[in-house]
Formats: C-alpha cells, structure tokens, sequence
C-alpha cells in the first residue's frame, strides 16, 4: 500500500457503480466492495464487485473481503474479482498466520501485486499479540471492532480501546487502517488518538433503506473524507 503524509480514507462498501464512481469523486483513496452470499451488510455477487472494480481501475484502489475460511473460496473470489487489495476478515482462529502464509503462496504467483489487508478483532489486549502473529505474512492491519451477529470482523458500528490501536501502530511496521464506528463526527478524534495511516467508515456513511438494506451517502462520505484529511 502507498505510503504517505495525509490519511487515506477507505470506504465500505459499494453495491454498485455509480455509487463507487461518487464516493471515488468525494475524495475517497480504498473502495470496498463484498462479494459474498452469506448475508453480510451490503453484500454483492462476484460478477458485481468485478463490474465495479473494474470501473474503478486508475481511479481508486479496489479492496474486496472475504470472512469465508475455505482458503480455496478466497481465492476464487480474488479470481472472480480481481481486487488491489485482498481484505481478510474472517475467524482468525480458522485463517490463522500460517493460512494467511499459504494464501500468499498460492495468490501472488497468480495476481503479481495484490496485497494482503489481515484484519486484527480489537477485543482486548491480546490483539497486540494477533497482530504481531500475522505481520509477517500481511502487507497491512484494519484494526476493527466485533459484533456476535456477524460473520467476521467489522461491521459492528461501534469504536474499541483506541489506546489500543494506538500500541499496535507504534509497534507495527506495516500500514495500519484504523475502523469500528467511525463517522464525520469522531474520525478527527481518531486521528488524533491512534495516528494510524488511514482510516475506514462503513456503518456511519450509510444511508438506511426502508427494507433493512443501505446505500452509501455520499454527503457523509465527502464530510468524513474533509474531516479526515483535515489532520
């Protein structure tokens, strides 16, 4: 991942293209997509995710999740998607460092360039220790919070111990994305307490729908990127 002076912002997650091409114009530097059919927050199918990475190529670094731990089914939906940038956030207790160390033998040869984001669950101090356990085989940390009811890291909507995140981007010599309830109104606060290279929002620039479902608002995103790289 670039490195840099001024925090990057990543945004989760695009459901279609014109809604990527907008967050893209709202001064958005990582755009994530999900391409999955577990019913996670603002899933798509793969042909999806691929229409809009492809539309972002030269525009935007593309970021597509996966939470499955069959290291087979993430490395057809990097096959399927094409992403810049592959962000694991499934059970660290399935895909474990030395999975991660696999995936990175088998995808590399295939997809020259893709990097490896390794998502670390921000529960507690023994994060310190999971994030030191993955550094080798990551090319970057999204440092997240978790909820019961859903599969994987992130989407929980609510900030952790950034005291936390803080000792894990002193310590660590990779990039570090700071996310977990992030919005307009605390992303300087953030900045400010954690110092990490990027930041990421998804539950608090979203737009709710009537059936339960969200797009993105692009307001919140342009006012969340302002105050991001205000710092």
């Amino acid at each position: 991942m670039e490195t840099g002076t001024s925090v990057k912002v990543q945004i989760y997650t695009m459901q279609t293209v014109s809604e990527a091409l907008a967050a893209v114009d709202a001064g958005v530097d990582y755009l994530g997509v999900t391409p999955s059919n577990r019913g996670l927050p603002g899933e798509i199918s793969f042909g999806t995710a691929r229409e809009i990475v492809d539309a972002l190529k030269g525009k935007a670094q593309r970021v597509a999740l996966s939470v499955e731990s069959d290291l087979g089914l993430i490395a057809d939906m990097v096959g399927s998607v094409r992403p810049d940038v592959l962000h694991l956030c499934g059970d660290i207790r399935l895909v474990t460092p030395e999975h991660v160390r696999q995936l990175r033998e088998r995808l590399l040869p295939l997809y020259p360039g893709l990097q490896i984001l390794q998502a670390i669950p921000m529960t507690g101090p023994e994060a310190l220790d999971h994030a030191a356990a993955f550094e080798p085989y990551a090319d970057s940390f999204i440092l997240d919070s978790v909820a019961a009811h859903i599969d994987g890291i992130g989407a929980a909507g609510v900030t952790h111990d950034w005291s936390l995140s803080r000792e894990i981007v002193k310590r660590s010599k990779l990039p570090v994305i700071l996310a977990g309830g992030l919005g307009p109104d605390n992303v300087q606060a953030a900045i400010a307490a954690v110092q990490p290279w990027a930041v990421d929002s998804l539950t608090h620039t979203n737009k709710p729908l009537p059936d339960g479902g969200f797009r993105k608002d692009i307001d919140k995103i342009a006012a969340f990127v302002k105050a991001a790289k205000v710092n």
